[in-house]
């Protein structure tokens, strides 16, 4: 017994340290991301960098393929946060961080044809901005 209460501890340990790994991963992205575009949304670079994150991501990267998401998908929404949504708050912009959270990415892409301020503040709510 002692035995598989060691293999689940293991397995415990494992899950934990790949997910910290991830959202670190995210975390620095997006802090650079927020830091090099913030104040300038339509650098092509930021729309090609975000698409690239997505489609890597092995969580984002199913959500991307369920939807059929282009990157003309990722540059509409972007477009639409940009307009109500273009101020930082900490290391947090609704333009760029929205793309990085499977939950936030699955709701925009589901919701693509919605209101540019409706997604705004739907993405504002999920950040506690």
């Amino acid at each position: 017994m002692n035995v598989l209460w060691g293999v689940l501890f293991l397995g415990l340990v494992t899950v934990f340290v790949v997910e910290m790994s991830h959202s670190l991963k995210r975390s620095n992205t997006t802090a650079r991301l927020v830091k090099e575009y913030g104040d300038n949304l339509t650098d092509p670079r930021l729309l090609e960098e975000i698409y690239a994150y997505c489609l890597q991501d092995y969580k984002l990267k199913r959500i991307m393929a369920r939807h059929g998401a282009t990157k003309e998908d990722i540059a509409e929404l972007k477009e639409k946060l940009s307009v109500w949504g273009d101020f930082k708050k900490g290391r947090r912009l609704v333009p760029i961080n929205s793309f990085f959270y499977a939950y936030t990415l699955d709701y925009l892409l589901k919701h693509k044809a919605d209101d540019p301020k409706e997604l705004t503040v739907r993405m504002m709510n999920f950040f506690h901005i």
